[in-house]
C-alpha cells in the first residue's frame, strides 16, 4: 500500500545503476574489521550486556520507529517525539531517517518488480542483502517518496550528517569502558573492549540482522498472502527482528503497526509500541482490519507452501 499519488511512480521496468563506487563500501568493511577486534580485547559479561543492550535496543529504534513509523507512518507522535525516534534510530548506523523511509517506500512500489531496490528475485542475495546499499542509484535520498517528513528541517539536518549519532555512540561506550576500569575493574572491562563489543560488534550484527528482511524473507519462509511479490513470513527472523519476519504480512498491509497478526506470532516491536503508547508517547496506532484477519485465517494459516 503506497503512501504516493501514482504520478510519483517510476516504470516498474527500469533498473536504475547498480553499480558500485569502489569506495562505498569501505566505511561498512571498517565495521567488520573493527568487529575482529575481539581477538584481542576479549571479552566480559559486562561488554556482552552492552552488546545484547544496544542490538536489541537500536533494532527496536529500526523496526519501531524507522520502518514503522517514518517509513509507513503506522502510528502518530508528537515532533519533540518523532526527532528522537529518529536520533535512536540513526544510532542504527543505517543513515538518515529520510534515506531509510525514502528507499523503503520505494521497495513496497516496486517489490520484486525491476524497480525494486534490493529484489533477491530480480538481483540475488548479496545485492539484495546489502549490495544494494552502495550503488550509485540509492546514494542519494530520494525526497520525492517523503515529502510528509522532508518539510522538517531537523529531520533534513540530521539525514545530511547521519554519521554524527554513530560517532557519538561510540565514544560514549568507550567513555563507559574507561570509566566502569576506574570505578569497578573487578568486571574485568576496558574503554576498548567497550567500544569494540558494545559499538562494532553490535553494530554488525544488527545490520545484517536488520538486511535479512530484505534478503531472506524474500527467499525463504511461508506464504499466507497473495501479494503480488515473494515476500515470506519467517518465524525465525521475526525472533531476531523483533517481529520483522512476519514479512508476507506486512506487505499485504503494511500500514498496520503490528505485523505478528496474530497472538501466536511474536512480535516484540509492537508491543514496545503499545507501551510507548500507554506512557502517552505515542498514539492511533493503526490496527489490522478484522477483515484481513479472517481473510488469514480462510487461507488456513501459513497454509500456502513456500
Amino acid at each position: 500500500m503506497s503512501t504516493l499519488p501514482k504520478t510519483t511512480r517510476q516504470p516498474s521496468d527500469v533498473k536504475e545503476d547498480q553499480s558500485i563506487p569502489w569506495a562505498a563500501p569501505i566505511p561498512f568493511i571498517g565495521l567488520h574489521v573493527m568487529a575482529l577486534g575481539v581477538l584481542w580485547v576479549g571479552w566480559s559479561w559486562s561488554a556482552l550486556a552492552v552488546c545484547l543492550f544496544l542490538f536489541v535496543g537500536r533494532m527496536f529504534a529500526i523496526t519501531g520507529f524507522y520502518h514503522r513509523y517514518f517509513a509507513h507512518r503506522t502510528y502518530k507522535t508528537s515532533r519533540w517525539f518523532q526527532f528522537m525516534a529518529a536520533l535512536a534510530g540513526n544510532a542504527s548506523v543505517q543513515k538518515g531517517p529520510l534515506w531509510w523511509a525514502a528507499h523503503h517506500r520505494h521497495h513496497h512500489l516496486y517489490s520484486d518488480k525491476l524497480a525494486d531496490v534490493h529484489s533477491a528475485k530480480q538481483d540475488g542475495f548479496i545485492y539484495s542483502h546489502l549490495g544494494w546499499v552502495f550503488a550509485r542509484a540509492n546514494a542519494h535520498t530520494r525526497l520525492r517518496l517523503v515529502p510528509d517528513l522532508a518539510k522538517y528541517p531537523e529531520l533534513r539536518v540530521l539525514d545530511r550528517i547521519d554519521f554524527l549519532v554513530p560517532i557519538f555512540l561510540g565514544a560514549t561506550t568507550f567513555a563507559l569502558g574507561v570509566v566502569l576500569e576506574w570505578k569497578t575493574p573487578q568486571l574485568g572491562t576496558n574503554g576498548m573492549q567497550m567500544l569494540i563489543w558494545g559499538f562494532f560488534v553490535s553494530t554488525v550484527i544488527l545490520s545484517h540482522a536488520t538486511f535479512t528482511i530484505n534478503s531472506l524473507t524474500h527467499m525463504f519462509g511461508k506464504r499466507r498472502f497473495e501479494t503480488g511479490d515473494a515476500s515470506r513470513n519467517n518465524w525465525a527472523l521475526a525472533l531476531l527482528t523483533l517481529g520483522e519476519g512476519w514479512h508476507n504480512n506486512h506487505h499485504h498491509y503494511p500500514t498496520a503497526a503490528r505485523q505478528g497478526f496474530y497472538w501466536w506470532e511474536l512480535d516484540c516491536t509492537y508491543y514496545g509500541l503499545k507501551l510507548l503508547a500507554k506512557l502517552g508517547l505515542i498514539w492511533d496506532l493503526k490496527a489490522v482490519p478484522k477483515r484481513i484477519l479472517e481473510e488469514g485465517r480462510a487461507a488456513k494459516s501459513e497454509s500456502i507452501a513456500a
